[in-house]
């Protein structure tokens, strides 16, 4: 149950992450799982691709398609609405995290 929920609950953590390197620079697939990975975050492309689907249906990312070597490679980049919302996300994210570490220190005493 508990890895059930903790599940959910970094799939959110995942898409600010996507919109974050989105915002920064074009990301496709694959770098992205290798991303998510160093931050410990295994997700397989199984998982990931359907998000990244799901978030461009949204409104949230572009894609854009090249040509790289002969094969064609989906890049996504953060829309103005995705922006939107990382920002948002990123706010509010902060203000729980502040309030979580005050709450541990207190705890602590």
């Amino acid at each position: 149950m508990k890895n059930k929920v903790l599940r959910k609950l970094f799939l959110g953590f995942v898409q600010i992450h996507i919109l974050y390197h989105a915002k920064n620079e074009p990301i496709y697939g694959v770098w992205m799982m290798k991303e998510l990975d160093e931050h410990g975050y295994s997700i397989s492309p199984g998982s990931l691709y359907p998000m990244l689907n799901r978030m461009e249906k949204e409104g949230l990312l572009w894609r854009e398609e090249k040509n790289v070597d002969g094969k064609i490679i989906k890049f996504y980049s953060t829309t103005e609405l995705g922006e939107e919302v990382l920002h948002e996300a990123a706010t509010k994210a902060a203000h729980l995290f502040h309030e979580i570490k005050e709450e541990l220190s207190n705890d602590s005493i």
